[in-house]
């Protein structure tokens, strides 16, 4: 079976700049792109939050430019599915989904997390076209525009409340007559003149010809006053949560009950030797390129000091 000296998989951010860093330490290292190639930013239009791009960046676009600068330093890419983990003993050994089997003597999990979304056509239809799952990736195309955040805890609120200092109105549609959020939280969208809350209310789909142009929305579904009725909206935020991709995985890493992967510190260490996590699959707080990209550098540093350490 193939031996590999550094495993990584997934193919957003975190993997790719575990990659240049790994390739130019000499570790040779492996990335299998998983569900996702180039991961969530390949669902976004345009990426204006990352340094280096001064008129912001497609996200296509800023993907491949890490994959070609991974692959520059020797990266090899593989584009297949991690199945099953056997993180019991060192080497670690990973199956694919085509069937192949390789060992690994350390280990990225660079997996990342899926948005959570309603489940309606539209959601994939207009992806990229007003509707978003990260309102502070997103925000800033939506100035002085009309808006909608989908949620009742306190990400939804936090939303709610940045894309309320960049929009002219935010709408937050909550399904139940109440919010989940903090106190704190609650206090702060309820006393923000520019957010409007709908209660018991569920989106029933969205419309627009060039992007979202509006939803189709209604108020207590199935009830005697039930009531259809559309607002006008350009952006259309998911904040009901995200789901982390560590299912692989959590017979032998910590994760905390939403299942995103326990580190030790600030480190990207999961407590299994020569195992680390970086990106989204560890970080249910930020969920920004920047940071993912970050988390991937310590990483693969953190590989390469185990690797040195143990004499492999």
């Amino acid at each position: 079976m193939e031996t590999i000296r550094c495993l990584i998989l997934g193919s957003g951010p975190a993997g790719y700049t575990a990659a240049i860093y790994a390739a130019r330490a000499g570790l040779a290292p492996v990335i299998y792109e998983g569900l996702q190639p180039g991961g969530q930013l390949t669902t976004t239009t345009d990426v204006d939050n990352f340094p280096g791009y001064p008129q912001g960046v497609e996200g296509n676009q800023m993907m491949e430019d890490m994959r070609e600068q991974a692959e520059r330093f020797g990266t090899e890419i593989r584009p297949a599915i991690a199945v099953k983990a056997d993180l019991s003993a060192a080497p670690y050994t990973l199956t694919f989904d085509d069937g192949s089997q390789v060992q690994c003597q350390t280990l990225i999990i660079a997996t990342g997390a899926t948005a959570k979304y309603l489940g309606l056509a539209d959601e994939e239809k207009y992806k990229g076209q007003g509707v978003s799952a990260c309102a502070t990736c997103d925000g800033f195309f939506y100035r002085k525009k009309n808006v909608a955040v989908v949620g009742g805890g306190d990400t939804a609120c936090e939303e709610a409340s940045y894309l309320a200092g960049l929009a002219a109105k935010v709408y937050l549609i909550v399904r139940k007559p109440f919010l989940r959020a903090s106190k704190a939280m609650q206090e702060k969208v309820m006393t923000n003149p520019k957010i409007e809350i709908l209660f018991e209310t569920n989106t029933e789909g969205l419309f627009g010809t060039d992007g979202v142009e509006g939803a189709h929305v209604v108020y207590r579904r199935g009830l005697p006053d039930e009531r259809h009725y559309d607002i006008a909206i350009d952006g259309f935020f998911l904040a009901i949560g995200h789901h982390p991709n560590s299912e692989l995985f959590m017979p032998w890493v910590k994760t905390d009950e939403s299942g995103y992967i326990l580190t030790e510190g600030a480190t990207p260490r999961t407590g299994v030797p020569g195992v680390f996590a970086a990106g989204d699959v560890a970080d249910p707080h930020y969920r920004q390129a920047i940071t993912a990209a970050a988390s991937g550098c310590k990483a693969a540093i953190e590989a390469e000091r185990y690797l040195s350490e143990h004499g492999l």
